[in-house]
């Protein structure tokens, strides 16, 4: 029999590697996080959240063109803008690149979609365990994490003891709910079963 380490195992911080997930197209219009859904199922599952959300979390992201030499060059021109795919501020990801142990930097967001992925889910995650079990019945969870994925998780506690949103994270909820049967169908799609969210 062999020996058994007395090291523990250590963390894989980026469960794929940069060449798994193609770039965004620079093409205008010619991105769809539909194209990202191995990817989202295989992060979710590694983070313990639905891929449901991930994937509508994505959807409503998809705002803008997320080809790498676009990000440069929106950064260049507003350096506090977010990147990747899932749209991930610097301040959100140094917290969860410490939190995980994350050996990417924030601006491998802009070129490696799967990585941006897997800190969307790892974020979505962090947010699911600061939330209370109870919370006010006019959302539901994932509701209530696509909204602190979007203003922060200070702001997502205040909405779930009832606080209402402003204007843009009200804008944010309304896309959410409306991207959520199209990230249903990819995910069918993907031959992933849809998740159920707990109300």
């Amino acid at each position: 029999m062999a020996e058994r380490s007395s090291e523990a195992p250590k963390r894989r911080s980026r469960p794929v590697g940069r060449g798994d997930v193609r770039t965004p197209p620079l093409r205008p219009g010619g991105y769809d996080p539909a194209d990202y859904a191995a990817s989202v199922v295989r992060s979710a599952g590694e983070a313990g959240v639905p891929a449901l959300l991930v994937m509508t979390v994505l959807h409503n992201e998809a705002y803008k063109p997320h080809h790498p030499l676009l990000e440069r060059l929106w950064q260049w021109w507003k350096p506090g803008a977010s990147f990747g795919v899932a749209n991930m501020h610097r301040a959100a990801f140094e917290r969860i690149r410490r939190a995980h142990g994350l050996t990417g930097r924030w601006q491998d967001l802009r070129d490696d979609p799967a990585f941006a992925i897997h800190a969307a889910a790892l974020h979505l995650k962090d947010l699911d365990r600061s939330l209370p079990q109870r919370y006010v019945r006019r959302y539901t969870r994932d509701e209530l994490l696509a909204l602190g994925y979007n203003t922060g998780e200070r702001n997502m506690r205040a909405f779930a003891r009832g606080v209402p949103p402003g204007p843009m994270a009200r804008s944010y909820l309304r896309r959410f709910r409306a991207h959520r049967s199209r990230a249903a169908e990819v995910l069918a799609d993907c031959g992933r079963p849809r998740d159920t969210v707990a109300g």
